[in-house]
């Protein structure tokens, strides 16, 4: 199945941890029957490279995995025949799907002045029990869990993770929170000073890289992998990857 075919993306806990929405998003070229409402574009910030397609238009090299920019065409003197070309692109297309799962934190206590002492509340324990048996419930062959090195984010994996044994943990200090770029327009209560948006774009945008691309030409059976980090980590992948090129649909879990 191709990456272009389905892409699909999973919020838990938004405003506060209280919710859970399944994101499903199909890429294509034009809205679908019907009419989706129209989508608000959110240009990347410089780091994250050169000037991409508009709304609406499929950029097929959005993860810079695209087959034919993979292709060396100049190692050669001659021009590739057409067999020779597609022999060479096939070796480089993706074989299989992978299905991502991005999910936000439990509610947890946010008057704490330091970030180890901001662990869930009870309210929040419930919540990522109750995530991890409708998770469970999916009858997936989840392969990995990637999870943020905040403190909530390690709880919030603990209690998910019961309900899922024998899938392999991951640890990364890229998903942790942060301000990934100016908001657009801007939020009176929230100001972060301009370092700041500096120092966690360009991390969160590796994260983005380093984690959201179509599956490798190598991998030959579909994935199921969850990332479970924050709200503002979510919101830069799916701004800086879906809004660009193709409608999302919301499903609650």
């Amino acid at each position: 199945m191709a990456f272009r075919q389905a892409l699909q993306l999973a919020a838990c806990g938004l405003a506060g941890g209280s919710a859970a929405v399944f994101f499903s998003a199909v890429a294509v070229g034009k809205p679908r029957a019907g009419g989706d409402a129209e989508l608000r574009v959110v240009e990347p910030p410089a780091w994250a490279g050169a000037a991409r397609p508009g709304p609406g238009v499929w950029d097929s090299n959005w993860d810079r995995r695209e087959p034919l920019s993979l292709v060396n065409l100049r190692k050669r003197n001659l021009e590739p025949g057409e067999e020779e070309l597609a022999s060479r692109l096939d070796h480089y297309k993706a074989k299989a799907t992978r299905h991502i799962f991005l999910i936000r934190h439990s509610q947890y206590h946010v008057d704490a002045s330091l970030e180890k002492d901001r662990t869930l509340t009870p309210l929040g324990r419930e919540q990522a029990e109750l995530t991890g048996l409708r998770l469970a419930s999916l009858g997936l062959k989840f392969n990995k869990i990637v999870h943020s090195s905040m403190t909530r984010a390690i709880e919030t994996t603990d209690i998910i993770s019961k309900h899922l044994p024998g899938v392999c943990r991951v640890s990364t200090d890229l998903l942790r929170e942060g301000a990934p770029i100016e908001p657009d327009p801007p939020v009176s209560h929230w100001k972060p000073e301009a370092v700041q948006y500096y120092e966690d774009g360009a991390r969160i945008e590796a994260a983005f890289r380093n984690y959201i691309h179509r599956a490798d030409a190598k991998q030959q059976e579909d994935s199921y992998e969850i990332f479970i980090c924050h709200a503002n980590v979510i919101r830069y992948i799916v701004c800086r990857r879906c809004a660009r090129s193709f409608p999302l649909r919301s499903h609650t879990l």
